[in-house]
């Protein structure tokens, strides 16, 4: 089916990819409209609706009434279920339903594709890529998972930027299996490990994914030897013969730096414009951003949620001398259950016994999804394994423990993906206020 020019209706537009697409579609000239469950609820989703509505998109109920015999399409992620209304309200007029990757992948057609993949890091990665051609003339079109710092605009999100239209950088994903929608020119994987799925259903993914890259590959630690003899690209291990400045915390982003500076070398660019390009990247929201300091208490903000992301965050922000208050929020039921082991070693591999972890129940946005298992379980995990955890019931109670604990020197930690309240809170804490009751 050919890319229609045309009026396209997004279900859960707030989300951090559904959000990007909208983006990317109205820069490209649709019309674009979405709902989302957070409109209903009447929040703003930390600003990502109403700059949606600045860029063009028109916001309406999540009740079928945006979809219309005049939509051209109606776009989907997997987390949408098939009860949703505005599927329904399609169903009823005939109006097609595409997923979000099936989208993105008929607008970047034809172009020349960079994309970034890999279990963590992706974002991160897939943001310097872009802020790097960008400082360097290439002027790409980039569709990515998280805000770039410094691309934020009132009417731009800065998680998409239109650039000429032959180039493209994109976020691919594996957790749908969407990444296999794309056959890059070139591209990015950044790490290989357990996340959405057992590790040797990732690895037979991500060996897939190799088989349609064109060109070459630029592989992060132990990712060339899972991908040899599975895809005709060249691989290219980053050397230490370059080595590349990074502003950002943490080992784990120092590789990410490696890796798309060793993209852009593989494009041709000379080492040291890439090492000037690099001194002007602020880094990614939610990306161990920094949301303040106060009394000697530093608060960080990060996306993490799978185990080796949780143990990177911690070991990049862990003070020398103060302790690490670590706070979770899983992201749904099923991921939790299934890599409940992996993050109970993963809090335990990274928390010294100064340091504490304090998990908020599992994020639910409605449906229905089993929920079986809960926070309390990877608690008793944690403290079966020696760990200082505990459950904190909700925002309040948690803002409240931190208050009454937190010494100079001390750092805490928000980590967790799809909640907007995590980011509030981090902002919370860092000026010291509390949460509504």
């Amino acid at each position: 089916m050919s890319f229609a020019q045309g009026s396209y209706h997004l279900v859960g537009i707030a989300g951090v990819g559904m959000s990007a697409l909208a983006q990317a579609l109205l820069n490209a000239g649709h019309a674009v409209s979405g709902s989302d469950r957070f409109l209903d609820q009447g929040r703003e989703n930390m600003g990502v609706l109403e700059t949606l509505r600045r860029a063009g998109a028109r916001l309406l109920p999540q009740d079928g009434a945006g979809v219309t015999a005049h939509t051209t399409a109606v776009v989907v992620s997997t987390a949408i279920e098939a009860d949703n209304p505005d599927l329904a309200a399609a169903q009823r007029l005939g109006v097609p339903v595409r997923h979000r990757s099936e989208l993105l992948a008929e607008l970047v057609a034809g172009k020349q594709l960079l994309a970034i993949a890999g279990t963590a890091g992706k974002t991160t990665t897939t943001a310097l890529v872009g802020h790097l051609l960008v400082e360097l003339g290439a002027d790409p079109s980039v569709v990515n998972g998280g805000v770039v710092l410094g691309w934020q605009r009132r009417n731009a999100l800065g998680s998409a930027r239109k650039g000429r239209d032959g180039l493209w950088v994109l976020e691919t994903d594996e957790s749908d299996r969407s990444l296999l929608r794309f056959a890059p020119d070139w591209a990015i994987i950044t790490n290989i490990s357990k996340d959405h799925f057992e590790l040797d259903e990732v690895v037979a993914l991500f060996r897939r994914f190799a088989a349609q890259v064109k060109t070459g590959i630029v592989c992060g630690p132990g990712v060339a030897e899972l991908l040899r003899g599975h895809t005709s690209a060249h691989l290219h291990s980053p050397s230490a013969i370059h080595p590349y400045p990074s502003s950002l915390p943490g080992r784990h982003n120092a590789e990410n730096v490696l890796l798309a500076a060793t993209l852009c070398e593989q494009l041709g660019y000379a080492p040291e414009r890439i090492r000037a390009a690099l001194t002007t990247f602020q880094g990614i929201h939610r990306r161990l951003e920094k949301a303040g300091e106060r009394g000697g208490v530093t608060v960080f903000d990060d996306y993490a949620h799978n185990p080796a992301k949780i143990a990177a965050a911690c070991a990049a922000v862990q003070p020398a001398q103060g302790r690490l208050f670590a706070v979770w929020r899983p992201h749904g039921f099923g991921p939790l259950k299934l890599m409940l082991g992996e993050l109970a070693a993963a809090f335990a591999g990274v928390l010294r016994p100064q340091d504490a972890a304090l998990l908020l129940p599992v994020f639910y946005a409605g449906g229905t999804t089993s929920a079986a298992l809960n926070s309390d379980a990877l608690v008793a995990a944690l403290v079966a394994r020696g760990v200082a955890a505990e459950l904190a019931p909700d925002y309040a109670a948690l803002e409240a423990r931190l208050h009454a604990a937190l010494r100079p020197g001390d750092v805490v930690l928000i980590m967790g993906a799809r909640d907007p309240d995590l980011p509030l809170c981090a902002r919370r804490l860092a000026a010291g206020t509390a949460a509504a009751q």
